[in-house]
């Protein structure tokens, strides 16, 4: 019997991470839906709209790393299939000196920030309702920022080809972050800051805990050191990571952007049934990024190897996928009104049209995704960054004149499915031209 080649060991290593992912994103989506009826009980309707506009500010800070985390993933993969293993450390060292270097300052400003602005008039809250609005956002910025370098351990094993791993940290933070708002809930409390403390020291502990494991037990000879930091190999890092820096600013703006319009244009009470329709709809998202992210950095490898027929290969296994996800996609729609009747009960209302807009708005990310995946791991992102930053500056203008027009959360939520449009008709043309070697001038940049 003949060795395994690399392509067959690359595939064996994918199918391994994707089925580890999807039992532990299958978790993972338990533990979200459990914690939607925990939190709603807790803080009623208004609160839980002001936490989870909240949540998507908090989101921010996860892009702030200009993109070290995603470069750190693709040049880590790309100097392990070389056998740069010096250069794999110098990377891991310098990456997480950097990320260090930007938080400090980061964590500094958000902090003045808050002290000084009216945050009640920005998100449109009631001081009467929810009265330590400041100090809830100055606890949960402090956690959220000591939480980011950590975080750039996921990012390390993505590199490895291991993001199993990486979803089973967060798995544990967010079951962690249940569990602290289950004994909140009956605790008689309904208390914005406790369920905000619990929801972001979770994560923290998590990524603090796994250091020493990730890097004294498992793979001491890449641990940070001081001695390695080498600017060179952060500049690299850079180079790359600027760009998806730019497309995850652009994509904050598209995505999470869209919680703080929404309690401006019409109230925060209606952050509540968008965010349920958008928690439902997004369990098919979580499913495909569970077999879209092993690909990114297994075609990294492939492409440094020059093994353009397994890129190929694997592109016809996700068009089967996307087809399914589809089919999927429409019976949720169908079943929708039972589900949220059982999930949630009376608290809030979803209705139908909604449940149709989210849909639709998912099925546009995941069919994007289906193609940029691969795209980024090979490294061309040219063109998504301009597409993804035209649709971050035409979207709020859109959506602020389409809500004052309509008065109508479906039209704000068509905008969001629009915008996105062209970006997934150009993410599968630059796809198609190079794997087909036709790719020239911005299509191959």
């Amino acid at each position: 019997m003949s060795a395994p080649t690399q392509s067959d060991q690359r595939t064996s290593l994918l199918r391994k991470n994707i089925l580890g992912s999807f039992l532990i994103k299958g978790w993972s989506a338990v533990v979200v839906l459990l914690m939607v009826p925990v939190t709603l009980k807790c803080l009623g309707e208004y609160k839980n709209g002001v936490w989870l506009t909240i949540s998507s500010i908090l989101m921010w800070i996860d892009y702030m790393d200009i993109g070290l985390g995603n470069g750190l993933r693709n040049k880590l993969a790309a100097h392990l299939a070389h056998g740069e293993t010096e250069r794999a450390h110098s990377l891991v060292s310098s990456t997480f000196a950097m990320l260090t270097y930007i938080m400090i300052p980061i964590l500094a400003i958000l902090l003045i920030l808050v002290a000084l602005l009216d945050t009640y008039g920005f998100l449109n809250v009631s001081p009467g309702k929810v009265p330590d609005l400041d100090a809830v956002l100055m606890v949960t910025i402090t956690f959220v920022c000591s939480t980011f370098i950590f975080k750039l351990i996921g990012n390390f094993y993505m590199g490895l080809q291991l993001p199993a791993v990486s979803n089973l940290l967060v798995a544990i933070g967010q079951t962690l972050a249940l569990t602290g708002c289950y004994l909140v809930y009956l605790s008689g409390s309904h208390s914005l800051m406790h369920i905000a403390l619990v929801n972001t020291a979770a994560p923290f502990l998590t990524y603090v805990l796994a250091y020493p494991v990730t890097f004294y037990y498992k793979y001491p000879q890449l641990r940070p050191q001081y001695k390695l930091v080498n600017l060179s190999e952060a500049k690299s890092v850079m180079t790359m990571g600027v760009k998806f820096f730019v497309m995850q600013i652009s994509s904050v703006v598209l995505f999470l952007t869209s919680n703080i319009l929404i309690s401006k244009l019409f109230s925060p009470a209606m952050v509540t049934p968008y965010q349920i329709a958008y928690r439902y709809f997004s369990l098919m998202l979580v499913a495909f990024t569970v077999i879209c992210m092993p690909f990114w950095n297994a075609t990294t490898d492939a492409y440094e190897r020059c093994d353009m027929a397994w890129i190929r290969s694997a592109n016809k296994k996700m068009n089967v996928m996307t087809l399914l996800i589809l089919i999927s996609m429409v019976l949720m729609v169908a079943v929708s009104p039972w589900i949220y009747d059982i999930w949630i009960g009376d608290k809030t209302h979803v209705g139908i049209p909604m449940s149709i807009a989210m849909a639709a708005y998912i099925f546009i990310l995941i069919y994007s995704m289906r193609y940029s995946y691969f795209i980024n791991g090979i490294g061309k992102l040219w063109l998504q960054l301009v597409f993804t930053v035209s649709a971050a500056i035409l979207f709020i203008p859109m959506a602020y004149f389409t809500a004052r027009w309509s008065h109508n959360i479906i039209w704000f939520m068509t905008v969001m499915c629009l915008v996105n449009l062209p970006g997934l008709v150009v993410n599968r043309m630059q796809f198609q031209k190079l794997i087909n070697g036709t790719a020239q001038g911005i299509w191959n940049r």
